[in-house]
């Protein structure tokens, strides 16, 4: 789902001058009407009385579009008068740009690490809450070409191999993997987002790919997956908070009580993630 905006209801009338020109009956009239219109608009509540369309902006980790996007919908459903807007990105650029100002409503990391960030730079104040987990998984071009078989295999010479960059969520998970089991890889890329590189990969630009399962099993036959049982060592958890100078405290609220309460817990096994 693409960012969407609400629109925001128009001015108003400012003819005093023609009011001032009416005659006493006439503008008995126009008062009545006023008041009658007014009495119209107060039954349909409140924002609709304003014109104003209610926006949270949520930020959120790239691995989490497809759900994200999915909780999003059902969550506008739910509350008439309020959208969704998402930021998805790579955790340490998300969390950078709310300590630089940038204005948001709710933080969905990939990692505690990030999380901790955005709490030691103000911007969240609320005990974040983890509401899901991830690990890494193999992804290859359909079929497999290059024969990747296990983690070991990512150290072939001539593999056009891509990761994360180490700043980000899942390129700290590969770091950890990779370093534990003792395998050395020269990636050819690193990538800002774990969607960037599960894009190299389904574009024929990689051979192999590490990304989380999710974003494996969102991927369906654009890519083969290759499960290797050394991604168990870097589970990576995903905490979730309001922003602490949201505009919208209790919607932004509402979205991360949805987030993980039964029904956002519901959609996010269904994705793929484990749980908290």
């Amino acid at each position: 789902m693409g960012q969407r905006e609400g629109h925001h209801g128009g001015g108003r009338d400012g003819g005093r001058n023609r009011w001032h020109r009416l005659g006493s009956k006439s503008g008995a009239a126009l008062a009545a009407t006023a008041v009658l219109g007014a009495g119209l608009l107060s039954g349909c509540g409140s924002s609709s009385t304003s014109g104003d369309t209610k926006t949270i902006t949520v930020f959120a980790a790239a691995s989490l579009k497809q759900v994200f996007t999915q909780l999003g919908t059902r969550y506008e459903s739910a509350h008439p008068g309020t959208k969704v807007t998402f930021s998805f990105a790579g955790s340490s650029d998300l969390v950078a740009q709310l300590n630089n100002g940038a204005p948001a409503d709710v933080f969905a990391a990939a990692d505690q690490a990030n999380m901790d960030k955005a709490v030691k730079g103000g911007r969240i104040t609320d005990k974040p809450q983890v509401f899901a987990t991830n690990t890494l998984t193999i992804v290859t071009p359909p079929g497999n070409p290059a024969h990747i078989d296990s983690l070991a295999d990512l150290s072939k010479s001539g593999l056009r191999l891509v990761v994360c960059a180490p700043q980000v969520p899942c390129g700290s998970a590969t770091k950890k993997v990779t370093s534990d089991a003792g395998v050395s890889i020269s990636p050819v890329s690193e990538e800002s987002s774990v969607t960037d590189v599960l894009a190299k990969v389904t574009s024929g630009q990689a051979d192999a790919g590490l990304v989380y399962v999710t974003d494996a099993t969102g991927a369906g036959n654009k890519v083969t997956t290759v499960n290797f049982p050394e991604s168990a060592k870097a589970v990576n958890s995903y905490p979730i908070a309001a922003v602490a100078d949201s505009k919208n405290s209790g919607a932004a609220k509402d979205f991360v009580a949805l987030v993980t309460g039964p029904d956002g817990q519901q959609a996010l096994r269904q994705a793929g993630f484990g749980k908290p």
